[in-house]
């Protein structure tokens, strides 16, 4: 069982809920993503979320696009995430798993990607667009060096997509709770819950809900029914309104609805 699965079922087990927060690698500067990295880890962060700054993010809601691009015009590469990662590691051992979309990965090359993943100490990635039909080098790249590889499933997919996706993630499989693109909403889609449970009567893999949550409350509602919530335009927004104190603020107030 991989680490983040661990925590994910040891949280579980003993009635406490798990927090899994993102930051784009390289926002505002290398060193500032580092910091907040750290800042999540000490905070109440179970699990920390490494996005990479991508062009052309179809999934990411405004704030994430904009911070994203702020870390690109400030020079940021993408080799500069496995930098990113063993500063953070130096520093805190929270498992990591980074989030990127498929074209960054196929132009640097799976195998190069998943070997600097394993080096840097990344605990596997989150592929957003990719399915595991198109997957089967990153899968076996991944498995090969007992790296998670976390697949996506939607309110929208059918049950057998959600069969074969949740068959396919090694860590946690990533519930979607809405139709749209990620960002803060007062209330989280009862869409959520849904695709939970598909997950959970058609696989045995936990699962972690992303895209929307940015309270307390919703931190502990999800938790109530899935594995862990997944935070990242709240913790960017945070951070753009307050810098690193800001940010720190907003994980411990997310963590009191950790239980």
């Amino acid at each position: 069982m991989s680490k983040v699965e661990t925590i994910l079922r040891q949280n579980r087990d003993s009635g406490r809920g798990t927090l899994v927060g993102y930051f784009p690698a390289g926002y505002p500067t290398l060193d500032d993503s580092v910091a907040a990295f750290v800042a999540m880890a000490k905070n109440g962060c179970d699990i920390l979320e490494v996005g990479v700054p991508y062009s052309d993010p179809v999934m990411d809601g405004l704030v994430i696009q904009q911070a994203t691009e702020k870390a690109l015009a400030n020079g940021f590469r993408l080799s500069e995430t496995f930098e990113v990662i063993r500063k953070v590691r130096e520093q805190v051992d929270t498992p990591m798993l980074v989030m990127s979309y498929w074209n960054p990965v196929l132009r640097y090359g799976v195998d190069n990607f998943a070997q600097a993943l394993e080096d840097s100490g990344a605990q596997g990635m989150i592929t957003p667009d990719l399915i595991p039909d198109e997957g089967a080098s990153w899968i076996d790249a991944a498995t090969k060096r007992d790296l998670d590889h976390v697949f996506l499933v939607a309110p929208s997919s059918s049950d057998a997509r959600v069969k074969a996706n949740s068959a396919a993630s090694q860590g946690f499989v990533y519930s979607v709770s809405t139709m749209g693109i990620t960002g803060e909403r007062a209330n989280l889609d009862q869409l959520a819950r849904q695709v939970v449970g598909k997950v959970k009567d058609l696989g045995t893999a936990p699962t972690c809900v992303g895209v929307g949550i940015s309270s307390a409350e919703q931190v502990r509602e999800v938790n109530s029914y899935a594995d862990g919530a997944i935070v990242g335009t709240a913790f960017v927004k945070a951070y753009e309104s307050g810098g690193l104190e800001g940010l720190t603020e907003k994980t411990r107030e997310l963590a009191r609805g950790l239980g």
